[in-house]
């Protein structure tokens, strides 16, 4: 069978967009979830410990959108060319 003409096997095809676009929401909405728990905390904590809840709903936000943007690699080999080269003369 050509390369061309083999068809990619169901383990050789990466997540679908949709779903990765799904899981990195996800995964934003719930750092941003806890950034609100922390800044909640700050009302009701005092002394040095009010120091990891301000920490938190200060360092929170960077982290989550580095996951949030964070893509991960397709499992394929990358592009196949369609064929071998076949040089002919000119003459």
């Amino acid at each position: 069978m050509s390369p061309m003409t083999q068809l990619p096997s169901a383990t050789s095809l990466g997540v679908a967009p949709e779903a990765e676009r799904r899981g990195r929401m996800l995964k934003y909405s719930l750092a941003m979830g806890i950034r609100l728990a922390c800044i909640g905390a700050c009302f009701l904590v005092s002394g040095w410990w009010l120091l990891l809840p301000a920490l938190g709903a200060i360092l929170l936000p960077y982290f989550a959108v580095v996951l949030a943007n964070s893509v991960t690699p397709s499992r394929s080999r990358g592009p196949e060319r369609p064929g071998a080269v076949v040089v002919t003369s000119l003459r």
